[in-house]
């Protein structure tokens, strides 16, 4: 078996560079794409907390897999700011030697009672989900009635607190909110964050995708030229997801996830670690590999690694590359059940 973190790769040459971990399962949103507010009601019942990982458990997984070539790690939820305590996390995973980055994905919404405290942790980025800054279809798209307003004040908290090149992250979707992407793009030009257009994607089984949702990457770029003309420019690393543009007036960048339209399975480098402590090497994936129970069971470091390390090795996911040849006539995939995206994040 390869132990070499640094040439570790699976069946298709990707090595394993960046973790995201779920720190909840629970939100204060329901947005209908990923936690619809008619199935998650006042009664659901998220994960109890013994099921879910401790701060201590996940800082002992996270120090196994940056042992085997992780160099990033992001923390998603459900929304993350809601685990209490979650600076302390932070703090713990920036003691670990080799991790270059540590980022946070989040609505956004708790940020100025958080975004202080997370900075002095440790925490290095920020990315914030922000799908419209029209207030009616922003109030549709989160599910709770809830107005941009706290948003943005969200966005200049983590401003004022000393995050540089925050992330603006927006979801689109035909005929709910592609009229957003132009006063988006307006909106962020020149405040030196970096807005991305994410095609809407089939995660998970509840949002009812069917292709023709789909705004693809060209039609999202024609729709930012309106504002301003862009040119593409390089990836910042290999396996970056979104395909970068600046605008040629030189006021900013932005970026396009086109998982879509064109997929970029063969060089992604992410593995995911639930809230309940699976093992997953796929967004779309189905089921993952428990860590939790050999971790809680007393399994080492070494037996644990090599569970990991052999998953890694054996990994053949390209969801987005088969989605084309799964689609039926009505526009539906027809492919297996797949995890749920609040369960792992984006």
């Amino acid at each position: 078996m390869n132990t070499n973190s640094e040439t570790m790769r699976d069946t298709r040459g990707r090595a394993l560079r960046d973790l995201r971990i779920s720190v909840t399962d629970r939100c204060n949103f329901r947005c209908p794409y990923c936690m619809p507010a008619e199935i998650f009601g006042t009664r659901y019942e998220f994960l109890p907390k013994p099921e879910i990982l401790t701060f201590e458990e996940i800082e002992r997984l996270a120090r196994i897999f940056v042992s085997l070539g992780v160099r990033k790690i992001r923390l998603t939820g459900g929304e993350p700011l809601l685990r209490a305590d979650l600076a302390e996390l932070v703090r713990s995973l920036a003691t670990i030697p080799n991790v270059d980055d540590i980022a946070l994905t989040t609505n956004g919404y708790l940020l100025p009672r958080y975004a202080t405290a997370l900075q002095a942790a440790g925490l290095n980025r920020v990315t914030i989900s922000l799908d419209s800054l029209n207030d009616e279809i922003f109030k549709e798209m989160n599910g709770r009635e809830l107005s941009v307003e706290p948003v943005l004040t969200g966005i200049r908290a983590a401003e004022q607190a000393g995050f540089t090149k925050i992330k603006i992250n927006c979801v689109v979707q035909r005929g709910v909110n592609e009229q957003s992407i132009q006063s988006l793009a307006r909106h962020f030009k020149g405040t030196g964050h970096i807005l991305r257009f994410i095609e809407y994607m089939d995660v998970g089984n509840l949002n009812e995708w069917v292709m023709s949702d789909v705004v693809p990457a060209p039609d999202i770029l024609t729709h930012v030229d309106q504002v301003a003309a862009v040119e593409p420019i390089d990836s910042n690393y290999r396996g970056e997801v979104a395909t970068r543009y600046r605008y040629v007036d030189g006021s900013g960048e932005i970026g396009v996830i086109a998982s879509v339209s064109k997929p970029f399975c063969g060089n992604c480098t992410r593995a995911r670690l639930s809230t309940d402590g699976q093992f997953l090497t796929c967004l779309f994936a189905g089921t993952g590999t428990d860590l939790k129970t050999p971790l809680r069971a007393g399994r080492d470091d070494r037996e644990l690694r090599a569970l990991i390390e052999a998953i890694w090795l054996n990994r053949t996911d390209r969801y987005s590359e088969e989605r084309a040849g799964l689609i039926d006539d009505n526009g539906h995939p027809q492919s297996d059940p797949k995890v749920e995206m609040y369960q792992i994040g984006g």
